[in-house]
């Protein structure tokens, strides 16, 4: 299993081809896996372009094979985590692709170190996560209680259902309950108090890369909330992937796939 040491834990990853790197950074609760059709899709991209891609997924700490060390955790902590992961696999600079949780991973790593980042991709995310109203305090508190009282598998089924709703979603929504249960639930309650009150929205002017939102017209947070942002960022341009929610790359991978590869062609 390929694994490096950074800093204080081992940090899981995988590569897959040759060319440009691409470092694909997973959601809250999940892991590499979850990208399983784009490293299918952009492995094989000379086929379909004269564009040639590395692929690098890896295993957010507390989640999937990496280490689990007791928390505190922060996005800044899991950033740091991505910088040295790209230093030592050396493929600096790297296009970068989040989605959700990983979405805030690639913001705070496009501010806190730009030179490790080629282009930005953010998907169905956010430049923070500041609990605001009750009904945000109240959808947080639920997702906690759930986890601890009634474990990761319950928490899988709730979110499978309200993520790949369709009957057609069936195997996948089996496969995320599956994956889900594999969860550490100390590790994945550390992981979700990260994310709560993070925010570079003060910072957005600073990032430089090109930058590309995709968000599914059906996402958790309104698109009002992707335009404005977007509005912030100097080359940042957004894509909007219809009949989709918040698992975008999973639920409609020929869409999503066809409006990253669109993106990473223009960039020389």
């Amino acid at each position: 299993m390929p694994k490096l040491h950074l800093r204080d834990i081992d940090l899981y990853y995988e590569t897959t081809g040759e060319g440009q790197p691409i470092l694909f950074i997973h959601g809250l609760g999940s892991s590499g896996r979850d990208w399983e059709p784009q490293i299918a899709f952009f492995s094989q991209s000379e086929r379909r372009s004269s564009a040639h891609y590395q692929i690098v997924t890896f295993d957010v700490r507390g989640h999937g094979q990496s280490d689990k060390p007791p928390g505190p955790y922060s996005i800044r902590l899991f950033a740091d985590d991505t910088a040295e992961l790209i230093k030592a696999l050396d493929i600096a600079p790297a296009h970068v692709v989040g989605i959700s949780m990983g979405g805030m991973i690639a913001f705070q790593l496009a501010v806190s170190a730009p030179d490790l980042v080629k282009s930005l991709t953010i998907v169905n995310s956010a430049p923070e996560l500041v609990l605001r109203s009750f009904e945000e305090r109240l959808r947080a508190l639920q997702r906690l209680l759930i986890t601890h009282l009634l474990g990761m598998r319950k928490m899988g089924q709730v979110l499978s259902e309200r993520l790949l709703p369709k009957p057609e979603h069936a195997e996948l929504r089996r496969i995320f309950v599956e994956r889900w249960a594999e969860n550490d639930k100390r590790a994945y309650i550390d992981s979700m108090k990260a994310l709560v009150g993070w925010s570079v929205a003060d910072r957005l002017g600073d990032i430089r890369c090109p930058t590309l939102v995709i968000a599914a017209d059906e996402d958790y947070t309104p698109m009002s909330l992707k335009e404005a942002y977007v509005a912030q960022i100097e080359q940042a341009e957004l894509v909007v992937i219809q009949d989709s929610r918040h698992a975008t790359p999973v639920e409609q991978p020929e869409q999503f796939n066809q409006a990253l590869m669109t993106f990473l062609a223009r960039q020389v």
